[in-house]
């Protein structure tokens, strides 16, 4: 069996000043915090295999996983299962864009850069915002810069950032884990049962930033008319974390008064695969665009007069000199948002509402259907999308074990991991890949668990 050994520079003269620089005398020493059991393991690897061996256990491994294609899903919370065109695929796994990275030459990045201006362009279009980067890790990473923006705008003389409790829990985890040592007053999240009439209250001269989703976490959709005018009362900006897909019906952010639009572009194009690689979408007002991290592509013309992308407004340090960045975030996520750009495109204006007509419009025969049950009941408070909170007889841990063990199908999130006055509650999503057959064995396979 292989043993894990740890790497030792080349020369005696460079492993000893390395050990000398950080205080041990052999390299053993640095692996003096793990137990002694687990510091060098042993691996129990099989023998070798003919590539046709490897590949006929590699498949049946694949064939193992309950994956969205096969298995009826109405899990979101965040990632959804959406259809994506081929050509997305397609056009991805093209050498010139699998494989291209920061395109500080613009001479020899032509391809990359106008694909990432055209993405941003289109999630300008979405969001009803001036500028766009392109783009961040992910929805919670684009959040928590959200946050350093608003910092950063107001020259720290602001410290207090509101959220609301019905933010994503993952993304508001991500935010205060960013914040750590900035010494910023956080308020809002710590009541769960919060509505926007608390956090309004809230805001004050020292109010940098309040936070909200729409659609929020529980699917329901907020009136946020006037919210913006409260936030700007008082010297705030206001940011709005939403779904894309939900943008293909509703409203903008930016038509009623967002300065800094972001979310999760996983829905334009993205597998869920298993939780990454995603992308997260940001954009903002004009005034606010050099305060933005991560690369902005901007057009121009060349000394002939032709057409030439170049990346712009961004200072070099943004991106190499972390000390002399607005944020330390420095690379992106593009070759999916190479993937939004080409599904948004393909899509277009009338496809993308036409699916999220579809979610709405499914989502709400589900939620009739689940209504219906004598054991449950949807929470129709606020009026939702594509995701809504049923009220469960049983525990959502165990429900969901039966849906998936009896049933062959994937239950909804277990509320009650994230809020306390939500135990035995599921959230529910539907998209545009669920029948109506899917729906209806969903709702019978409800009423069979609560009356076996």
């Amino acid at each position: 069996m292989p043993t894990v050994t740890p790497y030792i520079p080349h020369t005696h003269s460079d492993r000893e000043a390395m050990l000398a620089e950080v205080g041990a005398e052999r390299v053993e020493d640095l692996f003096q915090p793990i137990p002694e059991k687990y510091r060098f393991p042993t691996l129990d690897l099989p023998g070798p295999m003919a590539e046709l061996d490897v590949m006929r256990e590699l498949t049946d491994l694949a064939e193992s996983n309950a994956e969205a294609s096969h298995t009826p899903i109405f899990l979101g919370a965040g990632a959804y299962h959406h259809f994506i065109p081929s050509i997305v695929n397609h056009m991805i796994l093209r050498g010139e864009f699998l494989t291209a990275y920061t395109p500080y030459q613009p001479e020899v990045s032509q391809g990359t850069l106008q694909v990432v201006y055209e993405y941003q362009s289109m999630i300008c279009s979405l969001t009803g915002m001036d500028a766009s980067n392109a783009s961040h890790y992910d929805g919670a990473t684009s959040m928590a810069e959200a946050v350093i923006l608003a910092l950063n705008h107001h020259r720290g003389k602001r410290n207090k950032v509101i959220v609301s409790p019905t933010v994503h829990p993952q993304y508001r985890a991500v935010m205060n884990t960013y914040i750590q040592g900035m010494s910023l007053n956080i308020v809002g999240e710590d009541d769960p049962q919060a509505d926007l009439d608390d956090l309004i209250v809230q805001l004050d001269a020292d109010t940098a930033l309040l936070i909200v989703q729409h659609p929020n976490f529980l699917g329901e959709l907020e009136d946020l008319e006037g919210l913006a005018n409260a936030v700007h009362d008082v010297g705030a900006l206001l940011c709005i974390v939403t779904n894309p897909t939900a943008l293909g019906m509703l409203k903008p952010p930016g038509a009623y008064g967002a300065d800094i639009v972001v979310g999760e572009g996983q829905p334009l194009g993205v597998p869920l695969s298993y939780g990454g690689p995603y992308l997260g979408f940001f954009a903002t007002r004009e005034k606010y665009v050099r305060k933005m991290s991560g690369r902005l592509v901007g057009e121009t013309e060349d000394k002939n007069g032709n057409t030439g992308y170049v990346l712009t407004l961004t200072t070099r340090e943004q991106h190499i000199r972390r000390g002399k960045a607005t944020s330390n975030i420095c690379t992106n996520q593009g070759l999916m948002a190479t993937a939004a750009a080409v599904y948004l495109s393909v899509m277009g204006k009338h496809g993308m509402a036409q699916v999220a007509e579809l979610c709405y419009h499914k989502a709400h025969y589900a939620a009739d259907q689940i209504a219906g049950l004598s054991d449950y009941s949807v929470r129709r408070n606020k009026s939702f999308f594509h995701e809504f909170v049923v009220a469960c007889p049983r525990p959502v841990a165990e429900i969901n074990a039966e849906l998936f063990n009896e049933f062959g199908m994937i239950g909804g999130y277990d509320l009650g991991q994230d809020y306390e006055h939500l135990q035995n509650h599921m959230l529910v999503a539907v998209t545009e890949m669920l029948t109506r057959d899917d729906i209806d064995d969903f709702v019978q396979a409800l009423d069979e668990i609560a009356n076996p």
